[in-house]
């Protein structure tokens, strides 16, 4: 029998390919069924759709163990991420990087116009002032890289100092998935995924998670969302978690591109900023003439794909402060770009050709 994909020792590739998986028994699918109910037969674990299901049981547990934590899903990144912010009394503050996945600032910046809470923006990478800032917080929000402007925060410090004065810490895990950080390992409460993004990672699928490893934590995100609905969609599950199977070998694959990329991005005339924080796929460049550059930029190739999310096979980009909530210390001429599995080469030569075009 083979070992079973939760045994120590096996490292993140090979539990993205076997956990969650059926046991090895004669005629048992490699792969655990889609499971379309609603309704099970009483007296059981899972009871109503509403509460459980065994196609999202699997995804679960693979997440789950990537990230050192039981995991939750939910029907999208931002269910998940209101859940999270449910659980702030109120009046009681949270801290936050100004630069950060808007969908979670403008759901903060709600909530906080309704006063059910006070929100504090912080620079992420200026430690000493998000540790200032974490005295009498009730939640501390960490994205790390952010989006768009890629900083990298220290976790583990700001961790502690959350801790220290009794907060939550909450760590966005979208842009480095499982394999690059691990964000409980340094200290974090709850680690949040889009998992639209690289999880699922083909762009058909819209999902969210939560991972904790506090099981007191666990039995309220899950009552939570039980009480409010935030399921997920059964197919969804499922697809995500055959993405979640070449995980390993499309973020390495969209690193190194976008590793190859970067240099090459610095040495172009049209390119008067580079920002990337060293890993993962997601790159952002800064135009030296702006707005109306990066915005023929994104009109201008053949293989980069102008669109708003990220982490799929295919690459794609967009001018980030084309969204009128996007915060207004990020550039107007910053392109986020999300590099994908395709050739570089071909990457390069596609990217190239619209720059030069934008140069003169």
């Amino acid at each position: 029998m083979p070992d079973e994909p939760d045994e120590p020792g096996l490292t993140p590739a090979t539990v993205a390919v076997t956990a969650g998986r059926p046991p090895h028994d004669p005629d048992q699918p490699l792969n655990v069924p889609i499971t379309m109910a609603s309704t099970y037969v009483g007296g059981g674990d899972l009871e109503y759709g509403r509460y459980a299901n065994p196609s999202w049981a699997a995804f679960e547990d693979t997440l789950g163990q990537l990230e050192g934590g039981r995991c939750l899903a939910f029907s999208t990144g931002m269910a998940a991420v209101l859940t999270v912010f449910d659980l702030v009394g109120l009046g009681a503050k949270v801290v936050i990087p100004e630069h950060a996945y808007q969908g979670s600032l403008v759901a903060l910046a709600d909530l906080e116009s309704r006063g059910r809470l006070t929100s504090v923006l912080v620079d992420i990478e200026d430690t000493d002032a998000v540790v200032a800032a974490c005295e009498d917080a009730a939640l501390v929000w960490i994205e790390s890289p952010t989006n768009p402007a890629l900083e990298v925060a220290d976790i583990e410090t700001i961790a502690r100092a959350a801790h220290e004065a009794g907060a939550v810490v909450v760590v966005d895990n979208t842009f480095a998935t499982p394999l690059l950080q691990q964000p409980i390992d340094l200290g974090a409460d709850i680690v949040v995924h889009s998992a639209t993004k690289y999880l699922a990672g083909h762009s058909d699928v819209l999902l969210g998670a939560l991972v904790t490893a506090d099981d007191e934590l666990f039995a309220v995100l899950k009552g939570r969302r039980s009480l409010a609905g935030n399921t997920p969609g059964t197919l969804e599950t499922w697809l995500a978690l055959r993405g979640m199977r070449t995980l390993h070998l499309r973020v390495e694959r969209a690193q190194a591109n976008a590793q190859t990329l970067v240099p090459l991005l610095r040495e172009h005339p049209a390119v008067a900023e580079v920002r990337y924080p060293g890993f993962g796929g997601i790159v952002a460049i800064v135009l030296a003439k702006g707005e109306l550059a990066a915005d023929l930029l994104v009109r201008k190739t053949r293989l980069w794909v102008h669109a708003t999310s990220l982490g799929g096979v295919e690459s794609t980009f967009e001018r980030r402060r084309r969204w009128k909530t996007e915060s207004p210390t990020i550039p107007v001429g910053l392109v986020r770009m999300s590099v994908g599995i395709e050739d570089v080469g071909d990457l390069w030569a596609d990217l190239v050709r619209a720059l030069d075009g934008v140069v003169g």
